[in-house]
């Protein structure tokens, strides 16, 4: 059986899905991805040296094919022991082909990967995106095994073109995206 793709199944199969299960005929009115953006908080404490910045960028890049940019403190917060102007994250914002295979990577590879994985919760923000929290880096496998201390988290943020969160919800299912099972009892607006 011939694999195909993410950027093949979002035009062809799951196009025809969303029509049929939304009832929109127009093309350009079903929901899609916009982007991705993958971020990764940077602890003052624990990753405030210059080679851990330079060690987080490096695997940024290689996860995303893409290079970082650093996030600066726009407000001192003595709170939280932050400067105006110092780095407190790294970013990168994916589009277009470079993001869909990212989430074909991420879908396929990456999240089977995690040990005693039970499937990612179902809610969306209310806008109609969704944010995964991924708390060690190197389970994807473009990372080679870091020591202890050079273990970091990261987020991914993916943001489409809708503000229903029932339909980002069923473009993000028709995807791939594992999500756990409702429990019984639970009623959904749309049926699976």
């Amino acid at each position: 059986m011939k694999y195909v793709s993410l950027h093949d199944r979002l035009r062809k199969d799951i196009a025809q899905e969303l029509k049929k299960e939304l009832k929109i005929t127009n093309m350009y009115a079903l929901p899609r991805l916009e982007k991705v953006v993958v971020n990764v908080g940077i602890n003052k404490s624990k990753m405030d040296s210059k080679e851990m910045h330079a060690y987080v960028a490096d695997c940024l890049a290689k996860i995303t094919g893409q290079k970082s940019v650093f996030t600066k403190a726009r407000i001192a917060i003595s709170n939280f022991k932050t400067r105006q102007g110092i780095v407190v994250g790294a970013m990168v914002t994916l589009r277009g082909r470079r993001m869909e295979e990212f989430l074909d990577r991420l879908i396929s590879y990456t999240l089977p990967r995690i040990r005693d994985f039970r499937g990612l919760s179902a809610k969306c923000d209310g806008h109609g995106n969704y944010a995964i929290g991924i708390r060690d880096h190197s389970i994807f496998t473009e990372i080679p095994l870091p020591d202890a201390k050079q273990v970091f988290g990261l987020q991914v943020q993916i943001t489409t073109t809708t503000n229903n969160d029932d339909h980002a919800r069923l473009l993000l299912k028709k995807m791939g995206l594992p999500f756990r099972p409702e429990k019984q009892g639970a009623s959904s607006t749309l049926s699976a």
